[in-house]
């Protein structure tokens, strides 16, 4: 079937501004603490796939809602200025566009606070059928930020694969602890690729464990066991462990890759750029261990530079950082 869409990804848009690195508590008080480094730049993990993606020559559409106001302003034209088509990106007439902040900490690791805003609008009507029916890959972002869509997914994903699409889901994270909403099974069911990181593998496993999810032997890494549990839903389960590497699980095997060593200036991001070389790996027709490699040299390649979009590899770096990486292993 002929698509004029190689990707479309369904998700959360929003300005992020980057503070850091803050290696003490936030100080209350009214006191001020200074940080070297601070950015306005595009943020959400949707969006960020998306420019990753874009970036690396897939043509790209974005389904997504922002306000009527100079941060919608501001992430459409980021968008449109990194290639990715913004005709679906929806203006809600009464509800702001997201905004987040991120603090970093000299270790790697950050916070995350996010004013919502349109992201609980946001639903299966925002999602052109159009789009769905005409794009090769069908990539959802931030299940737990977008309720609406998260209802709607099994649906919307299953007549994206009707039409001959594959699927992928990163769920990022959940803000309210819970993991295993109704409906989520549903999801995984109509899922060709889960692209958690480490600790979301673990949650969603565990929030979904029964007794007929496949077994494991005992012993077993919980990481293993986690992307087995979650493969034995349907999907291959592709899990980013930062500086660990990654690991692929198909339902009935795992594969690992060592991390590359880095000195990440921002590690924002990167989990999204992972899923975009994913995806784009898979769509140019690598066999999954060596996308699972150039997935991972995307990430790395992102942490170049502050921010989530900035750094984001073109297809040759991220080709020439895999044949890198292989002669010195």
């Amino acid at each position: 079937m002929q698509h004029n869409f190689d990707l479309l990804v369904i998700g959360d848009v929003n300005p992020d501004i980057v503070l850091g690195p803050l290696d003490t508590p936030p100080a209350f008080g009214q006191r001020e603490q200074l940080v070297d480094t601070g950015l306005l730049t595009l943020g959400g993990s949707g969006a960020i796939m998306a420019c990753g993606a874009a970036r690396l020559g897939l043509k790209v559409a974005f389904a997504g809602r922002v306000g009527d106001d100079e941060a919608g302003r501001f992430v459409r034209t980021a968008l449109t200025a990194r290639g990715v088509d913004t005709d679906a990106l929806r203006v809600d007439p009464v509800l702001p566009t997201p905004l987040t902040v991120v603090v970093t900490r000299g270790d790697g690791d950050r916070a995350i606070l996010t004013s919502p805003g349109t992201l609980s609008a946001g639903g299966p009507d925002d999602v052109p059928e159009a789009l769905l029916t005409d794009s090769r890959h069908v990539h959802a972002a931030s299940y737990f930020l977008l309720p609406r869509i998260a209802d709607a997914l099994p649906e919307l994903l299953a007549k994206a694969r009707a039409s001959g699409a594959t699927t992928s889901v990163d769920t990022n994270d959940d803000p309210s602890g819970v993991w295993a909403p109704e409906g989520i099974e549903a999801t995984l069911a109509v899922t060709d690729f889960l692209l958690p990181n480490a600790r979301e593998a673990l949650a969603l496993a565990h929030a979904t464990a029964s007794a007929d999810t496949a077994s494991v032997s005992a012993g077993t890494d919980p990481l293993d066991e986690a992307a087995a549990a979650l493969a034995a839903r349907g999907p291959h389960v592709v899990v980013k462990n930062g500086a660990e590497g990654a690991l692929i699980h198909d339902g009935r095997t795992l594969l690992r890759i060592p991390g590359t060593p880095a000195r990440p200036l921002d590690t924002v991001g990167a989990g999204d750029s992972f899923d975009a070389g994913f995806v784009a790996a898979f769509l140019r027709g690598l066999p999954l261990p060596e996308a699972l490699e150039f997935a991972a040299a995307c990430g790395t390649l992102s942490t170049r530079a502050h921010g989530g979009t900035p750094a984001q590899p073109t297809w040759d770096e991220a080709r020439t950082a895999v044949a890198r990486n292989g002669k010195n292993s």
